[in-house]
C-alpha cells in the first residue's frame, strides 16, 4: 500500500517533476495538486498532461496550467459509507481524504483498500498472555509472529484494507515494545495513539480514558484474534439494523447422540432424534455507537459483557453478527500452532 504523500505534487512544481512522479506511480498514475499548506487545488493524470501539450503548453509550464480543478474528495469525519460505496461502484479508484481545512491527510486507493469505514479502532493489547508462556515472558502476545508476521500486524493490516486509519492501542504488559513497534503510525499511513492501563481495567474499561474519538462509531477488537472478517459487512449490518452495539459471534454446533425429549410434568410433549443445536459465542470483536461508551465507568474494571448486560437492561439494541469467515482466538499453545498452519491457506 502506497503512502499518501506519493500522490501529492505542489501546484507550482514543474510539469517534468509531475511526469516523473506519475511514471513511478505506474498503474496508480494520478497526482493531487496542493498548495504550500497542503490544501487540495486540483488533480493531474497523464491524460491531463497530454491535453495540455495539445493546447501548446510546454515543459516550462507548471502543474497548475495542466491540472483539472474540483476533483472528487472525501472530508474525514463527514461522510457516510453510502458515499464510499457509490464512489467505488462508479469506478472512482483513487480519492484524496481531506481534513476540515481541505488539507490532504490521506488517499483512498480501491486497488489496495476495499472500503473507507467511518470508525475508530481500539485494539486491546494489555494482557499478560499467561497461557502462552514462555513465549510471552519477554514478548507481548500481540507481537508473536504467525507466518512471519506479528499477530497484531495481521489485525491492523486487515483493518487498513477497509480504510480504518485512526487507532487506539490499549497497552500494559510490555507495552513499550508495542509503542516502539508502531510509534505514531505515520510510516504506515495511520494514526496510532496509546491508552496505558496502570492496573487491569477488563476487556473494555480502558475506553473510558479516550475522549477524542474521530468518528461516531468505534470498533473494538482483541489483539490476539486472527480473522479475515469482512468489516464492511459488519458495519453495514450494524447500520441497517439501527444497533447500539454489535458483537461478532462464533457458531458452535453441538450434536446430541440421543433423542432429546421435551417434557412437562413428566409428560413427553415432543422429541427430536439426535438433534444438532447451534450456540453463538462472543468473538471478541465489537462495533459500538460512540455515545454508548459513556456508560463505561471511569478507571474501573469493566468487561464488554458488562456493557452488553447494561444495554439489555436499559432496552438498548444489542445485536449479533454471526461469523461467516475465518476466526481464531490465539489463546493457547495449540491455537498458536493451529494459526501457523491456517495462515498458509487462509486468504487475508
Amino acid at each position: 500500500m502506497r503512502h499518501y504523500s506519493e500522490y501529492l505534487i505542489l501546484v507550482d512544481a514543474p510539469i517534468k517533476a509531475a511526469l516523473e512522479k506519475l511514471d513511478k506511480l505506474a498503474i496508480d498514475a494520478i497526482l493531487f495538486a496542493v498548495n504550500n499548506e497542503g490544501q487540495l487545488i486540483g488533480s493531474l493524470t497523464d491524460g491531463d498532461v497530454r491535453r495540455g501539450f495539445l493546447r501548446n503548453l510546454t515543459m516550462t509550464d507548471t502543474v497548475v496550467a495542466f491540472m483539472k480543478e474540483n476533483p472528487k474528495y472525501i472530508i474525514k469525519g463527514n461522510y457516510s459509507i453510502d458515499e464510499i460505496i457509490a464512489l467505488r461502484d462508479n469506478l472512482f479508484r483513487i480519492i484524496p481524504i481531506l481534513d476540515s481545512n481541505k488539507v490532504v491527510i490521506n488517499v483512498l486507493n480501491f486497488r489496495f483498500q476495499k472500503s473507507y469505514l467511518p470508525v475508530d479502532a481500539v485494539i486491546m493489547a494489555g494482557g499478560l498472555g499467561s497461557r502462552l508462556k514462555p513465549l510471552t515472558n519477554t514478548t507481548p502476545k500481540p507481537l508473536l509472529k504467525v507466518g512471519g508476521k506479528a499477530i497484531i500486524d495481521h489485525n491492523v493490516d486487515r483493518l487498513r484494507k477497509f480504510g480504518v486509519d485512526d487507532y487506539w492501542l490499549s497497552v500494559r504488559f510490555l507495552g513499550e515494545q508495542l509503542e516502539s513497534h508502531f510509534a505514531d503510525g505515520a510510516s504506515r499511513g495511520i494514526n496510532m495513539q496509546y491508552v496505558w492501563e496502570t492496573e487491569p481495567l477488563g476487556t473494555i474499561g480502558a475506553l473510558s480514558k479516550i475522549s477524542d474519538f474521530k468518528h461516531d462509531y468505534v470498533l473494538i477488537t482483541n489483539s490476539d484474534i486472527l480473522t479475515n472478517l469482512d468489516y464492511e459487512d459488519f458495519f453495514l449490518d450494524f447500520i441497517d439494523k439501527g444497533a447500539d452495539m454489535s458483537v461478532v459471534t462464533i457458531p458452535y454446533h453441538v450434536n446430541i447422540p440421543y433423542a432429546v425429549m421435551e417434557t412437562s410434568n413428566n409428560h413427553v410433549i415432543s422429541f427430536k432424534e439426535k438433534p444438532t443445536y447451534t450456540y453463538y459465542s462472543n468473538g471478541g470483536i465489537y462495533l459500538v455507537k460512540r455515545a454508548v461508551l459513556n456508560k463505561i465507568p471511569a478507571n474501573t474494571f469493566f468487561n464488554a459483557t458488562d456493557l452488553m448486560e447494561q444495554l439489555i437492561k436499559e432496552g438498548g439494541k444489542l445485536i449479533s453478527f454471526p461469523m461467516r469467515q475465518y476466526w481464531l482466538d490465539i489463546g493457547k499453545h495449540e491455537d498458536f500452532k493451529q494459526a501457523q498452519e491456517d495462515i498458509k491457506h487462509i486468504q487475508f
